[in-house]
């Protein structure tokens, strides 16, 4: 209770930027440090990305796809943890880091364009559905944080859906995006090119949610927003 009192907290704070917070002051990494940990403490596996420098990225790969929004270890499912210890290691010694979560270990994330997101996000709370934690990716994106599908022993009991997204597949998933094994999205206060950013709307410290109470009107809402869309991005893929 005493930590979602803090986080609630911290997210009526007045602060600058689109990422919520990312600036160079003692303040200002204070409160993005708080906001990490605050996630890591709700059971979100954490690993370093990549950030934006200059015209670029950090990696500095010539030409990165992605500025800022990748890991920066290829090993990012072996180091994602939710230690406070390392998590700090890591915010002492990488200042400037974005940082992921994995997917698939705690928790999955249903991603959906923004515009859907929205109009789900209303349509849900109107009908008295916990949403559990979300954030948006600006300038298009919406991150709707549930429990997962998980990881058992027994592969037959993991139940694939064509809706599931990993980093090599982002481009087949211009509507919903169902993040869970093998994948990972970026946490708050994370900054991307063009001031943009992500942030909460809704913090980690409330409880997941089944995705499949959100699923429906998920669907719904991105089949409402691929309707005025050319046909080749449509909600989501209708065959792999």
């Amino acid at each position: 209770m005493e930590r979602k009192s803090r986080f609630s907290q911290w997210l009526r704070r007045p602060r600058s930027g689109a990422g919520g917070g990312t600036g160079t002051g003692a303040a200002s990494e204070a409160a993005r440090e708080e906001l990490l940990l605050a996630a890591a403490a709700a059971g979100f596996p954490l690993a370093p990305a990549a950030h934006p420098s200059g015209y670029g990225c950090s990696c500095e790969r010539i030409g990165c796809p992605t500025p800022g929004r990748h890991p920066v270890s290829f090993a990012w499912q072996t180091l994602a943890t939710t230690d406070a210890e390392k998590v700090t290691a890591w915010l002492r010694s990488q200042p400037e880091a974005n940082f992921v979560t994995a997917t698939g270990i705690a928790h999955d994330v249903l991603d959906v364009p923004l515009d859907a997101g929205r109009q789900a996000l209303e349509r849900l709370q109107k009908a008295g559905v916990e949403t559990g934690p979300v954030a948006t990716v600006a300038p298009d994106r919406m991150l709707f944080f549930t429990a997962t599908r998980g990881t058992p022993d027994d592969e037959d009991e993991w139940w694939p859906c064509e809706l599931d997204c990993h980093p090599e597949t982002m481009d087949e998933h211009p509507g919903l995006r169902w993040h869970c094994r093998g994948s990972y999205v970026l946490l708050p206060p994370s900054r991307l090119p063009e001031e943009s950013g992500v942030a909460w709307l809704q913090g980690p410290e409330r409880p997941l949610p089944d995705p499949l109470t959100l699923l429906e009107t998920l669907t719904d809402a991105c089949a409402q927003y691929a309707g005025g869309r050319p046909d080749h991005e449509a909600a989501w893929p209708i065959g792999r």
